[in-house]
């Protein structure tokens, strides 16, 4: 099952911080793509058994930025 997220980006010193809107879950990355492939594998960490709160298991996820 796909889930879309978006994620808001901003670079603090000489890092790429990227965070879901949806979920509490952020990662970081030297650039805007590792610091969304990072995301991404965050996403999926949070949401692999057991989770705290109810939630579907997503094993593959798309994530849409929208631009500033």
């Amino acid at each position: 099952m796909k889930q879309k997220f978006t994620a808001s980006i901003w670079q603090e010193d000489e890092w790429f911080v990227a965070q879901c809107i949806e979920v509490d879950v952020a990662s970081q990355g030297r650039t805007e793509d590792e610091a969304i492939d990072n995301l991404r594998d965050a996403l999926e960490l949070h949401f692999t058994p057991p989770v705290a709160t109810v939630a579907p298991q997503i094993r593959a996820l798309e994530i849409e930025v929208k631009a500033a």
